[in-house]
């Protein structure tokens, strides 16, 4: 089994910034979904429901919530997928060092 090391590291080296925008986009639309909960149950409320818990039944509902939703999804699914892509990597490393150590010890005892 022979791993290019310099590929592997490359790709982490390149994955790791869409790997962290990937992040900030799910970790934005996350608190995004509080501000639009907000904006909605206020029109809720200028459209003329009172209680809380309709206001806010309203919000879940509306079609830019689930729009907002639909983005948290995808936002999830490619942070998930960069994270594990990195992962494989970092374990194509640790195998490659295992590989190496073992190298060294077998040309020790020849």
């Amino acid at each position: 089994m022979e791993i290019d090391i310099e590929k592997v590291l490359n790709y982490m080296r390149d994955h790791a910034t869409k790997y962290a925008q990937a992040k900030a986009n799910r970790v934005y639309l996350e608190e995004f979904r509080k501000t639009l909960k907000s904006k909605q149950m206020i029109q809720a409320q200028k459209d003329g429901v009172s209680a809380l818990a309709a206001q806010e039944r309203d919000a879940y509902a509306s079609p830019e919530y689930e729009t907002l939703l639909d983005g948290l999804k995808a936002a999830v699914e490619e942070e998930e997928a960069l994270r594990w892509m990195l992962i494989a990597a970092q374990a194509k490393v640790e195998v490659w060092r295992s590989m190496q150590a073992t190298n060294r010890a077998e040309g020790k005892n020849v």
